[in-house]
C-alpha cells in the first residue's frame, strides 16, 4: 500500500480498501435480495446452452448408497428412503438460494416428463432450511415443476453431506452410487435418457 504525499495512514487504508468494500456490500446486497442466485443462474444457463455441462458418463463408483434417513414431501409426509431400493434413483441435492441448482433445473424437469419406467425414481432433495418449506414449496409452484420435491426430516446421512451444491447421485438397483455429479450439469440429453434406462433394464 503507497502513502501518496500529504496523505495520512488511514486515509491510504480507506483509498486502498474502497474498491473491495464496494464489492462487498454489492455481493451482500445481491444475496440479502436474492438477486446474487439469479446471477449466478444467467452464467449457468449460458454455460449449459453452450453443451459445456452436458452429462458425461465417467467410470462407474463403487460406494454402497445409506438408505438410512428419511425424507418428507412438501405436504409433510415422511418417507423412508429405504422404499427406494430396488429402484433406479436420480437423487439430486439443491437448495431455492443456489444459482446453479436453479440453473439445471428446467432440464431436469424436461428429462422427468420423458421417462417412463416405473423403476426410476426423482428425488428432488431441498437442503433449504426446514423452516423454508413454504418458499420450497412456492419456488417450485412458481416454476411449475412436477418432479417429486422432498425435503429432510431429521438427519441425512453422512453420505449426503456434500461440499457443495448441486450435486446428483445416481443410485442403481442393487443400491451402488454409479455416478456422483458435483456441479451444474444438463442431465436432458437422449445419452444420459439412455443411461437411466440401461440402468433400470439391468
Amino acid at each position: 500500500m503507497k502513502i501518496l504525499k500529504g496523505e495520512n495512514k488511514l486515509d491510504a487504508l480507506y483509498r486502498y480498501a474502497k474498491p473491495w468494500l464496494a464489492a462487498l456490500v454489492i455481493v451482500l446486497t445481491l444475496h440479502i435480495t436474492g438477486l446474487l442466485a439469479g446471477v449466478s443462474g444467467i452464467a449457468n444457463n449460458l454455460l449449459m446452452s453452450s453443451g459445456h455441462r452436458d452429462f458425461k458418463e465417467e467410470s462407474s463408483a463403487t460406494e454402497r448408497f445409506n438408505y438410512d434417513f428419511k425424507v418428507k414431501d412438501l405436504e409433510g409426509k415422511r418417507i423412508d428412503f429405504s422404499d427406494y431400493k430396488g429402484k433406479v434413483v436420480f437423487l439430486n441435492l439443491w437448495a431455492t438460494w443456489c444459482g446453479p441448482c436453479r440453473a439445471e433445473m428446467p432440464g431436469i424437469q424436461s428429462l422427468y416428463s420423458k421417462i417412463d419406467n416405473e423403476n426410476i425414481r426423482f428425488v428432488m432433495l431441498s437442503i433449504d432450511e426446514d423452516r423454508q418449506q413454504a418458499k420450497v414449496k412456492n419456488y417450485i409452484a412458481d416454476k411449475r415443476f412436477s418432479f417429486p420435491v422432498f425435503m429432510p426430516s431429521g438427519q441425512l446421512t453422512q453420505q449426503l453431506s456434500v461440499p457443495s451444491i448441486p450435486t446428483t447421485f445416481i443410485i442403481n438397483k442393487q443400491g451402488m452410487v454409479v455416478q456422483k455429479k458435483i456441479g451444474t450439469t444438463n442431465f436432458d440429453t437422449p445419452k444420459f435418457k439412455k443411461f437411466l434406462e440401461d440402468l433400470a433394464a439391468e
